[in-house]
């Protein structure tokens, strides 16, 4: 079948851009059944003009996201099974070699080595200079210290695949309509009804908007604030090379080459030739290679953000012009104008590496854009705004056979999968954005920064330190300043990790706290350490602020709780429960305490930082017409007075008894510190004897003042998340997002105690199915280093022998367990107390044993 000029009236669902990524949902969708898709783009077809059409389609799998990788791994999958429209594979499975050129960028590779084990990525190799140039002659092996070499690495033509993705597509029932640009999406009463197109209208159940640099414009329509920034990066191909004259092509008679050139022009002889070397990246001079036959093609990350206005990108024309192409700028090639890297400029590193391209001349070259988004990673899903409306946008084509893969299971099963089972896209959800990061003054600065850093050495723990900061200020901020916080933004919020007026702790608690040096050492301060253990032996008081929180009101409030939570939530008021939330598929949702402050009024309190508002919209989702829901994370003050001595603090600025017996544990109160009105539970994520305390935002500065004062002689200490994610690892408390997320169940997770199959719930039958001992694949597992002064970061393989049994979920030095602790998911025989295993980090393997939880 081909491409139809006939615009449908009518249609189930309608995917606006038949880029790699809205192809890659059309085929999947039709994979499932669905036969009543179509597929509208502005340019021809396959040769839609957007960023699959000039991007040179290389594929490195190896991220230190999980989700990427998998994206990418499935993506390698699927295009090495397409057939393109020359009846070759689809996918070139090349291999792919980063290099290093200093020391720095090598201790870099050994990490992707550990990433790769982990996440399963085939075969990861380190190797020496002479071994990268077994593998590519052209490098000049002086110029580099090692390299990492994936072999399933490899390219795929975006043009070819979305030639074969969409003849499969229209095979089972899709169609796909080109010269056909989006205008409008017309909703109804809060649902999608119909796309409004220059050629007419479509009307539709459901909408992805998978337009990817134009996603933002779309968006704005609808009064949906996408974070989606456009940014250009460099790509040139060289003159022919007499080095690679054996590997030149004539593409010419390629069945789609006609199609290509028609939009490209004559760079549609390079662009379409695969190569038959290992594709190339250099990162510490943020390039990247690959042979288009007997030419090179170069492509540079290597100079300042260039953020254009999405709102003057244009389309693509009928002449040929590409919108998401523009002219090529000399300065950025033959300068040094990357921020981090101001001592070469881009053509002189590539001529260093690949002397064979010195002085050649250029031959094609453009500014080519693609999509970033505020944590580089996919926006994608149901949009809470609009009952049917779904995005799938900043999505690479390296992991566009994964994200559609995933995003076409949401749709048609309720719960994102991939083949091996599901995967969770907390940290891809197009709802986990704030209102702020909607703003264009955002989304420009940070999708500037996100390139900025592409092929950096980043740190896990790094966080954004220059740019789009003190957005949102806790009611604490200025005392927290008082206090020398160590200020870290999270989610736009301004949050503690330490306070520097915690130094004097170390007198006392130093020699508790092991030194550190290398990775491990950085974003880190053993003040850290002090302020847990003086949580642990005395008091502490922690901003919580920034922790979500929804109140669930109106006369069905309660059956709704009990629709939304595995445990049973027939509580009294004043009652606190731990519960979870699950999904269609019994992965878990999210983990929440739930108060019931009146009759029909509840307060859910969850997980903050960059995944907690994926937890408010989807209560939202759940919630029938007559239960309102409302976010008050801003509307309250939240803190934890937590330790032996938090009671005594406490009763020195309250008249109410907090005995256990007048107040127990897992109960709340409402009552005065002093002048200002809380609301108290007894819990504490600590693990400590503790109060959280809710507070009109208005109050919450005095009411940190009246604890400190009241807590000076009892050895009270401000504390930051640093000390929290210790203390609550060494209690066996999960994090969502972390430890805990839809890709595990309950009882995987160690937490069918909070599941009570007698209720009726969302997801069920699946974690009914779990509790008898079905889809239990792994099980949750305490570990501890038995170097008692070894510290190691999560993400790490776990190893036996040499195979990998699972990864480091999250690991904290436990400074009360005076040891590294970490948790990880493991196949059931190796999750038994006592099982031996070793964790790969840094290049070395460290010994860890199994333990019973709780540890303390």
């Amino acid at each position: 079948m081909e491409p139809t000029d006939s615009l449908p009236t009518h249609a189930d669902t309608v995917i606006v851009g038949a880029g790699i990524v809205g192809c890659n949902i059309a085929y999947q969708l039709t994979d499932l059944g669905r036969e009543d898709v179509v597929v509208v783009d502005q340019g021809p077809m396959p040769t839609t003009g957007g960023s699959s059409t000039h991007a040179p389609g290389i594929m490195f799998q190896t991220a230190e996201p999980k989700v990427l990788s998998q994206f990418a791994d499935y993506s390698r999958r699927l295009y090495s099974d397409l057939e393109g429209a020359d009846g070759h594979q689809a996918y070139n499975e090349t291999g792919g070699i980063e290099v290093a050129r200093s020391e720095e960028r090598m201790d870099f590779l050994q990490r992707r080595v550990e990433y790769a084990k982990a996440w399963g990525i085939e075969n990861p190799q380190l190797l020496s200079p002479e071994e990268v140039t077994d593998h590519l002659p052209l490098v000049d092996a002086d110029q580099i210290k090692g390299g990492y070499y994936s072999p399933t690495d490899g390219q795929v033509s975006g043009v070819v695949a979305c030639d074969a993705l969409a003849r499969e597509a229209m095979d089972r029932g899709a169609k796909f309509v080109p010269h056909t640009r989006t205008e409008d999406v017309e909703t109804e009463n809060g649902s999608v009804r119909a796309v409004v197109t220059e050629n007419g209208t479509i009307e539709c159940n459901e909408v992805v908007v998978a337009t990817n640099i134009w996603a933002r414009q779309l968006g704005e329509k609808l009064g949906v604030h996408l974070p989606v920034t456009p940014v250009e990066h460099q790509y040139t191909m060289t003159e022919s090379l007499d080095e690679l004259a054996d590997s030149a092509v004539d593409i010419t008679d390629h069945p789609l080459f006609e199609n290509y050139e028609n939009v490209s022009g004559e760079k549609a002889k390079r662009l379409l030739v695969g190569p038959d070397r290992p594709i190339l990246r250099d990162q510490d001079n943020a390039m990247y290679y690959r042979n288009h036959g007997d030419s090179y093609g170069i492509g540079s990350y290597n100079h300042e953000p260039i953020v254009p206005d999405p709102q003057e990108l244009g389309g693509n024309d009928p002449d040929g012009e590409q919108g998401s192409v523009h002219e090529f700028t000399d300065y950025h090639m033959n300068n040094a104008t990357h921020p981090d890297r101001p001592d070469k400029a881009p053509r002189q590193a590539s001529d260093e590496l690949l002397p064979a391209t010195a002085g050649k001349e250029l031959e094609h070259k453009y500014n080519g854009m693609f999509a970033e988004s505020p944590n580089g990673l996919p926006v994608m899903g149901p949009v809470q705004e609009y009952d049917g409306l779904w995005t799938a946008a900043a999505i690479w084509v390296t992991h566009a056979g994964g994200a559609g893969k995933a995003l076409a299971e949401w749709m048609e099963h309720g719960v994102p999968r991939l083949p091996d089972g599901p995967i969770d896209l907390a940290h891809c959800d197009v709802n986990r954005f704030d209102e702020h990061e909607g703003s264009w003054d955002f989304a420009r600065d940070i999708g500037g920064e996100e390139y900025r850093i592409v092929y950096n050495i980043m740190h896990p723990k790094w966080v954004w330190t220059d740019k789009q900061r003190d957005i949102r200020r806790t009611p604490m901020y200025h005392t927290h300043k008082e206090y020398d916080a160590e200020l870290w933004a999270e989610a736009g919020w301004e949050e503690p990790h330490w306070f520097d007026s915690n130094a004097d702790l170390l007198a006392e608690y130093g020699d508790r706290i092991p030194d550190r040096e290398g990775w491990e050492a950085k974003y880190w301060s053993p003040i850290e350490g002090a302020e847990a253990l003086n949580v642990r032996n005395n008091v502490g008081l922690h901003d919580m602020t920034s922790f979500n929180k929804m109140e669930v009101i109106g006369s069905d409030a309660g059956e709704f709780v009990q629709y939304l939570c595995t445990n049973d939530m027939d509580i009294d008021v004043g009652d606190v429960k731990y519960t979870l939330m699950c999904n269609e598929g019994g992965g878990v949702r999210a983990d929440i305490t739930v108060t019931r402050t009146d009759e029909d009024r509840y307060l859910l309190l969850t997980t903050g930082r960059e995944v907690g508002n994926n937890h408010v919209a989807w209560v939202r989702e759940q919630s029938p017409d007559d239960v309102v829901v409302n976010d008050v994370t801003s509307n309250l003050a939240a803190m934890v007075c937590t330790g032996p001595n938090a009671r005594k603090v406490l009763s020195k600025v309250t008249d109410v008894d907090l005995s256990d017996d007048a107040f127990p544990f897992f109960t709340s109160q409402q009552f005065f510190v002093k002048n200002i009105p809380v609301t108290a539970l007894r819990v504490s994520y600590a693990g400590e004897l503790g109060w959280e305390l809710y507070t009109p935002s208005e109050y919450g500065e005095r009411l940190w003042e009246h604890i400190m004062e009241a807590g000076e002689e009892y050895g009270i200490r401000p504390y930051g998340n640093g000390a929290l994610d210790s203390l609550r690892i060494e209690k066996g408390f999960r994090l969502w997002g972390k430890d805990l997320h839809t890709e595990h169940n309950p009882y995987e997770a160690g937490l069918g105690w909070a599941v009570d199959l007698e209720t009726d719930f969302i997801g069920k039958e699946a974690v009914a199915a779990a509790a008898d001992g079905d889809n239990i694949d792994h099980k949750v597992a305490c570990l501890t280093l038995d170097d008692e002064d070894a510290v190691v970061l999560d993400n790490k393989p776990v190893l036996d022998g040499d195979e990998t049994i699972g990864y480091l979920h999250s690991a904290e030095y436990g400074y009360t367990e005076g040891a590294c602790v970490a948790y990880t998911y493991l196949p059931p025989e190796y999750a038994e107390p006592g099982t031996s295993v070793e964790i790969l980090y840094e290049g070395e393997r460290y010994d860890a044993t199994v333990r019973e939880e709780p540890l303390v």
